[in-house]
């Protein structure tokens, strides 16, 4: 595993993504209900932002609930949402403590008004945070995104605030959810799974995909670094050639 040692801090990408994957394999592993797994990956979330933190990261994206999971057993979607709301009361000193800034994206109006009211409490107390920018994508995808984008265009175009012509790959950034985020470098999926599953879909045309075994309960801040090494041992190209970047 990884130290922040064996980093390049000069080539650290900007902003990561996360999918976290394996809370309920990791609970059956252990002869228990899925909520355990969920549970447990609440330490999994803190070391890996205290992590990010440590070594300067700017941006952390974590998938922690999409759109397609309100289709769980009711009793599994009420167990997370509380879970949500326990883990912002007891983590806030984390986040203040190591100057980060909490963010949401998301259709968060769909979130019961308790889960709401708690998620934008930690927003505003943590807004004057300069270090990492911890960002949850609540009740969110990519598509859904996206569709919104296009709503939110039409109606700009019909209100004449925005011409056809100017639509450009700078205008659609300007209508999502990540607005004024950089684009992440780097997309950390885990428990084995290699899909993206419906995140970020537009943010992620030239993220370089890092896919691990490991399941998000074990995950730690080693986890990410390694594949913060293997990040930058990669030749980005952006449809050009190597003799290109080279030079």
């Amino acid at each position: 595993m990884s130290s922040k040692l064996d980093l390049k801090m000069d080539k650290l990408p900007a902003h990561i993504a996360i999918i976290m994957d394996g809370n309920g394999r990791w609970a059956k592993k252990k002869g228990n209900i899925r909520i355990f797994g969920h549970q447990n990956g609440v330490e999994a979330v803190r070391d890996t932002v205290e992590g990010a933190a440590e070594i300067g990261l700017k941006y952390l994206t974590l998938y922690a609930f999409s759109t397609e999971n309100w289709n769980r057993p009711r009793t599994e979607v009420d167990a997370l949402m509380q879970l949500l709301v326990s883990s912002l009361e007891k983590e806030k000193k984390t986040l203040m403590d190591n100057g980060v800034r909490l963010l949401a994206i998301g259709d968060l109006l769909s979130l019961n008004n308790n889960v709401r009211n708690k998620l934008q409490k930690v927003i505003d107390e943590t807004s004057g945070n300069t270090g990492l920018k911890l960002t949850l994508a609540l009740s969110y995808s990519g598509r859904w995104e996206i569709i919104k984008a296009i709503k939110n265009i039409a109606v700009d175009i019909q209100q004449n605030k925005l011409d056809v012509k100017d639509i450009c790959d700078k205008t659609f950034n300007d209508y999502l959810d990540t607005q004024g985020y950089p684009e992440p470098e780097l997309l950390i999926r885990t428990s084995g799974e290699h899909r993206i599953s419906n995140f970020l879909l537009w943010q992620l045309a030239y993220t370089e995909l890092y896919f691990t075994e490991t399941l998000w309960p074990d995950f730690r801040r080693g986890d990410l670094y390694d594949a913060i090494v293997n990040f930058q041992s990669r030749e980005r190209r952006f449809g050009k050639i190597s003799e290109q970047i080279c030079e």
